[in-house]
Formats: C-alpha cells, sequence, structure tokens
C-alpha cells in the first residue's frame, strides 16, 4: 500500500516557542518523528505540513518533504486536524501525485514514540483495512466522564443522564460504571478515502490500540519537556 507520514509542524506554539525545531537532545524536536517515518518498514513517503520557513529547512535537512507551506488560515491555534489533512490530500490531488491509501499523523511532539509500536499498528489497519476507518492510540482512563457535569446558568448539569440502562451514572460507584479510554496522541492511522467520502479523519468506524499510560508523554509545557528528557536519559 501507498503509506503517508504526515507530520503538522506550526511555528506558533505558545507554551514552547517554536518547540518543533527546538533541540531535543542534540537534534531538533521534529527530528524524531521523521527519524522514525524512515525507519519504518511500512511509510514510503514523509511529508511535513508547516506554515514556517525555518521549520520547512529543517525538515528539509532530515530528508523529509516540504511540498508546501500550510496557509496561515488554517495554523492558528483553533485550527483542526482535518484542515490540514485535507490541504495536504488536496495539493497532492491537484498536483496530479498519487493520493496514499493510508496516512499516518505523526505528531513531532512524540520523540519518545517506539518503533516497534509504529510498525505494528500500521500492520494492525493494513490487515484490518476492509473493517475500519481508522486506528488511533488510547489509554484506559482513570477518572470516569460518566460522573461529569457541566455547569450552564449557575446550574450544574450532568453530562450523561443514562449509560447502559444506567440511571444517573453520576450518582453511582464507578466500578459500575463502563470503562472508558482517552485519545493520546502518539499515533493517529487514517484511511485517505474518508477523508473524502466522509469528511472526517476518523470515519465511524476506529480501531482502539490500547497502550499503557506511562506511554503518554506528549510535549506541550516545559514541564512535558524535562519529562520527556529525563525519560531518554538526555
Amino acid at each position: 500500500m501507498n503509506i503517508l507520514a504526515l507530520i503538522p509542524a506550526r511555528g506558533g506554539s505558545k507554551g514552547i516557542p517554536m518547540k518543533n525545531i527546538k533541540k531535543f537532545g542534540e537534534k531538533e524536536l521534529i527530528y524524531w518523528s521523521i527519524k522514525i517515518a524512515k525507519e519504518s518498514k511500512y511509510i514510503n513517503r514523509i511529508i511535513v505540513s508547516t506554515d514556517n520557513e525555518q521549520i520547512k529547512e529543517v525538515a528539509l535537512k532530515y530528508g523529509a518533504e516540504v511540498p508546501f507551506i500550510r496557509p496561515l488560515e488554517i495554523s492558528n491555534d483553533l485550527s483542526n486536524d482535518y484542515e490540514f489533512i485535507k490541504h495536504c490530500m488536496d495539493y497532492l490531488k491537484d498536483s496530479g501525485e498519487n493520493i496514499p491509501d493510508i496516512i499516518v499523523q505523526l505528531r513531532p511532539t512524540y520523540p519518545t514514540r517506539k518503533l516497534e509500536i509504529l510498525d505494528e499498528t500500521i500492520k494492525i489497519f493494513i490487515d484490518e483495512f476492509n473493517n475500519y476507518d481508522s486506528l488511533r492510540t488510547v489509554y484506559k482512563f482513570e477518572k470516569s466522564p460518566f460522573k461529569m457535569y457541566m455547569v450552564n446558568n449557575k446550574n450544574l448539569i450532568p453530562l450523561f443522564k443514562n449509560i447502559n440502562n444506567i440511571n444517573e451514572p453520576y450518582n453511582q460507584c464507578r466500578q459500575l460504571l463502563p470503562e472508558t479510554y482517552i485519545h493520546n496522541g502518539y499515533i493517529d492511522i487514517i484511511k485517505s478515502k474518508i477523508i473524502y467520502d466522509k469528511h472526517s479523519i476518523t470515519g465511524d468506524l476506529i480501531y482502539p490500540y490500547i497502550m499503557s499510560k506511562d506511554e503518554y508523554n506528549d510535549i506541550d509545557t516545559e514541564e512535558d519537556w524535562q519529562l520527556a528528557e529525563k525519560k531518554l536519559n538526555l
């Protein structure tokens, strides 16, 4: 299959300015995602989607393609993943290039990502290609969202009034409620066809690749950065 690694790298990070090209160990943060994509036995193309010329130069230095500069209107704090992924697909389509069968999104903020997990998730998705629209890595969530509330006009409103025939789950013991999982952003795999067919980057059928919470190491703050460096003994 034609499998594209797509690495999003905005220049406008607020928590850690220009974090995607800040040195993590001896190399820039984005290097680690490019490196693991190059080492994968399944990925055959790597594109970095960025709005920043400095990030572009670093990505090119390490062997990724940067065939376009992402428009600023889809590169702000409230821009979502669908926008930049569809932008990349539109570019390839308009350029007459082959559209990948599978897109693997690799966020630069996971420099501790393991090659064996990357290749395992891709292999699973290839094997399950006809059964699922996407794959997401998740870990078990310790707190039950079925016991959560919103506040509206000074009223506490339960998010769920009923779940699995359990009334008022917010008043029940946690052990009686369904187990839940949270998306950790470690790896996202997408069947490219659903971007146009369903206008989505997950579709309706999502394969859950369940991970240990210990693998969660997304870098968003300086504290996250220090923890990740400690994990790799940098």
